[in-house]
């Protein structure tokens, strides 16, 4: 693994907003950054990466049949009382799964560590799964890459794939997210589209515009019955929300489904560490009130249930702690995490995405920062497998 210097193509930008990839900068920061790319050996992709993706996937899995079980654990992931059936329902039906992201710590050298897991509303789907595959079909088609040069990343052509084998007799879907969010609405805007090409029929509808008829179904902003929804809008505010009790009957079909409320909070990680303790791709992890914190001494990384974005985590070196991006989560509870910062390349921290959808590892991407914490301005940087 090695970061390589490149030299932007001179019309990106053009390109990018050509095919909708227009938060290629943040508050006029750059998201996108092709002047730089992380080349990887195939080894240590498919020796390294994909198989601890797998691995992963397959323990989160079980441990979510736990949940379904326990109402203690319900409990210890904050899923509130009064949904726990519902999530232990959505469970026992295995209602389908379209996608998630695994964050990784990795170096090249040992084993992917994981993060945390984005189980949910994982975003950086397009960038990882389109723009950066461009880019580099144009990189070769101008000589500057290999022929030989590769990339980690079916993502396309597997979310595709995915929306045809949950909905195997096309249909109606509804997509739903914020419409005044530039990132989230071209986000869906993508997955409407791979839907189409899986032969179903999308519509969108802002969350704003979502309501309740009188039988209890959800309906869009024209009123038509949604039957079956992408959401990008996270589980554990959801089941906070006063609509929260009519889920239930609503008879709608959620992707993501109810029960990824089980892995889409931090209190994955200590319970992965608890039944897993010592697996070479988990990080050591505590409930912040368990006596058994101790062990990480003064090195760790707290951070909130449900935060997202890097918001509120707390890295403590030799007791002391960094600057923090307060955005007033931690009421919902805490988790300690063994301190593994990203390794760095230069002045910058890359964190590995990889992505899971349906229950394979399909790509990856990588962002990095100047900061040890991967926030939502981190760049986006493209990665090859050299050949």
């Amino acid at each position: 693994m090695r970061r390589i210097d490149l030299t932007p193509r001179s019309d990106w930008k053009s390109k990018a907003e050509a095919v909708g990839f227009t938060w290629h900068h943040a508050d006029g920061m750059r998201y996108w950054d092709e002047r730089a790319a992380y080349a990887f050996t195939l080894e240590e992709v498919g020796g390294h990466i994909e198989p601890a993706t797998e691995t992963l996937h397959k323990l989160c899995l079980d441990l979510v049949d736990d949940a379904a079980g326990s109402d203690a654990l319900m409990a210890r992931l904050q899923i509130p009382e009064a949904s726990r059936d519902l999530v232990a329902a959505s469970w026992k039906r295995r209602d389908p799964s379209l996608y998630g992201r695994f964050d990784f710590f990795y170096d090249g050298e040992g084993p992917p560590k994981l993060y945390e897991y984005n189980a949910d509303t994982p975003t950086s789907v397009f960038e990882a799964g389109v723009f950066q595959w461009l880019w580099l079909e144009d990189l070769i088609a101008r000589g500057e890459l290999p022929d030989s040069t590769d990339q980690f990343n079916s993502v396309h052509d597997r979310l595709a794939e995915r929306f045809k084998e949950i909905f195997p007799n096309g249909g109606f879907v509804h997509f739903a997210s914020d419409a005044d969010f530039v990132e989230d609405r071209q986000t869906v805007r993508f997955l409407e589209d791979m839907a189409t090409l899986a032969g179903l029929e999308p519509k969108f509808v802002p969350l704003k515009d979502i309501g309740l008829d009188a039988d209890g179904r959800f309906v869009d902003q024209d009123n038509y019955i949604i039957g079956a929804i992408f959401k990008l809008h996270p589980w554990e505010e959801m089941l906070r929300e006063p609509y929260a009790a009519n889920i239930a009957g609503s008879k709608t079909l959620f992707l993501e489904p109810p029960w990824k409320a089980v892995l889409s909070n931090k209190a994955l990680l200590p319970l992965l560490w608890e039944r897993h303790p010592g697996h070479p791709n988990l990080l050591e992890t505590y409930f912040d009130d368990d006596p058994k914190v101790e062990r990480l001494g003064n090195n760790y990384a707290r951070k909130p249930l449900f935060s997202r974005e890097g918001a509120n985590v707390e890295l403590y070196k030799d007791g002391r702690k960094g600057r923090v991006l307060d955005l007033g989560y931690g009421e919902e509870g805490w988790i300690r995490q063994e301190l593994k910062p990203p390794p760095k390349f230069g002045a910058n921290y890359p964190v590995i995405g990889s992505w899971v959808i349906g229950d394979q590892p399909a790509g990856m991407g990588v962002r990095e920062d100047r900061s040890r914490v991967t926030r939502d301005r981190s760049r986006f940087v493209p990665h090859i497998i050299e050949g």
